[in-house]
């Protein structure tokens, strides 16, 4: 099979008012869920639909292609991850606005017009996202997020905070020509973190990352790489999420704090990493937590530097905001501490 193989919509629309993108790997279970919800959307203007599937070995690619002809369907030869299944999508898009999906996330009947509303209300050149619930129990999530000084996603329960860090990447509205712009997600972050980056750079040349207080969308949080959430009042996660997350937030950090600042913050960010993995790996008796996580994102930055010093420098050029406003969606309390005094330490599955 070649790289990624097209089969077109059956039926293409004309001038699209958004494109919906999902990208898919093994979500079989999930997906026919996500697709009713956008082929349900009260909204006007026709929506063109991609999905990539992500080679896939649960049959997801066949069955896609025989029950929605509606939708265009990419189908990798051979897994990407996440950030390349999005570029993919987005580059084959014809819509203004880009709807980046989850395939396990399900949206309100009204939340495309909602998004599209929006729009045309003073936030056409922002990133948009909706308050995200959890999927079983309907519990609110968050509007978005903060973040903390080392680029963990605080979430924002607050209805009256528009203004956020980051929208989750579960549920991200982008304008296509901004997402051109700053070029898309770094396809070498693979999976985790790419929605904080995208939200870093648009925030550094001005652009605002709005979470909407109407509509929204159920999600099942962690069901793709495990882990992220709270079970029985613990921390639960994974080795490979949490690997991915440590090592993309500290590229994160690298690349968008502004002026000399990100200098004592990087110094102080890898200390704490440092003592987290050791106090982890003493209290479950589990080396691996150590070596698989906290140490290849110590690591990272060294071995990475052709990747971020570049990025870094672009993005510090293209700096369009006063470092106040940057970090005005920030919160100086760190929220590891947080939940650490909140749930103890974290449950971390191989």
């Amino acid at each position: 099979m070649s790289e990624v193989a097209i089969r077109p919509a059956q039926h293409p629309v004309a001038e699209p008012a958004c494109t919906i993108c999902i990208a898919n790997f093994n979500g079989r279970g999930v997906i026919e869920e996500c697709l009713a919800s956008v082929f349900a959307q009260d909204a006007e203007g026709a929506i063109e639909v991609i999905v990539h599937d992500d080679a896939s070995t649960d049959g997801s690619a066949d069955w896609l292609r025989d029950g929605f002809p509606q939708l265009e369907l990419l189908v990798a030869g051979r897994n990407a991850g996440f950030c390349v299944a999005n570029n993919r999508m987005v580059a084959r898009a014809r819509g203004n606005y880009v709807l980046l999906l989850n395939n396990d996330a399900v949206l309100a009947p009204d939340a495309i017009r909602t998004l599209l509303a929006a729009t045309r209300d003073g936030h056409a050149d922002d990133i948009l996202t909706l308050p995200q619930f959890d999927h079983a129990s309907g519990i609110l999530i968050d509007r978005g997020c903060r973040l903390d000084p080392f680029c963990n996603p605080v979430p924002n329960l607050d209805a009256t905070r528009a203004a956020v860090a980051m929208a989750i990447g579960a549920c991200l509205w982008v304008p296509r020509r901004l997402w051109d712009e700053l070029g898309g997600f770094p396809e070498w972050f693979g999976s985790i973190g790419e929605d904080l980056y995208l939200c870093a750079l648009a925030r550094l040349r001005g652009h605002r990352v709005v979470a909407l207080d109407q509509s929204g969308y159920r999600h099942r949080q962690g069901h793709s790489f495990g882990g992220n959430r709270t079970t029985a009042d613990r921390l639960d996660t994974t080795l490979r999420r949490r690997r991915l997350s440590e090592r993309n937030k500290t590229m994160a950090l690298l690349v968008s704090t502004p002026t000399a600042l990100v200098w004592p913050l990087f110094a102080l960010h890898l200390a704490l990493l440092a003592l987290e993995g050791s106090v982890l790996a003493l209290a479950r008796r589990d080396g691996a937590i150590f070596t698989r996580i906290y140490a290849p994102a110590i690591a990272a930055p060294w071995r990475e530097r052709a990747r971020w010093w570049p990025a870094r420098r672009a993005a510090q050029r293209a700096r369009r905001v006063p470092v106040r406003d940057y970090f005005s969606a920030f919160t100086p309390l760190p929220r590891k501490l947080v939940m650490l005094l909140r749930h103890g330490l974290p449950t971390i599955r191989h």
